[in-house]
């Protein structure tokens, strides 16, 4: 007496989880995208072997190598502004909150000089700043 299955297996493949997942990449790199923010300057950053960055970052100055200088808050487009706006701005911005960074991103081709009037004026209104670099690969 031979016994049969009724139930056949098919050798089939279900494609909807593949689709899922390539959706959910597919909308994970659309946001990622859109959160990033270039700089709008071209600065060629000096070399650090430091890999620290700090993320409560919320004002970004930028010196380009023909002396131009740019402001942005965190998640915003650069603008240019002259120097004798900018310590106005920072002391604007420190009376609105107190606990923010600043990040220098200064050409390296820019003089030493104009690196140090944007720490004297960090330095003077006791704000905290950082320089940015990009990180050496080995």
């Amino acid at each position: 007496m031979a016994l049969k299955r009724r139930n056949k297996v098919e050798a089939s493949f279900s494609m909807s989880s593949m689709t899922d997942m390539i959706f959910l990449l597919l909308l994970f790199f659309m946001l990622a995208a859109t959160m990033s923010s270039p700089n709008d300057m071209k600065v060629n950053l000096p070399q650090s072997r430091a890999k620290t960055a700090t993320k409560t970052t919320i004002i970004k100055i930028g010196i380009s190598e023909n002396g131009e200088y740019s402001i942005a808050k965190q998640k915003e487009k650069s603008r240019p502004i002259l120097f004798e706006e900018l310590e106005m701005t920072l002391l604007n911005e420190k009376a609105l909150d107190s606990t923010f960074y600043i990040a220098l991103y200064a050409d390296e081709n820019v003089p030493y000089k104009e690196i140090v009037k944007i720490l004297d004026i960090a330095n003077e209104n006791k704000m905290k700043l950082v320089i940015a670099t990009k990180s050496l690969e080995k």
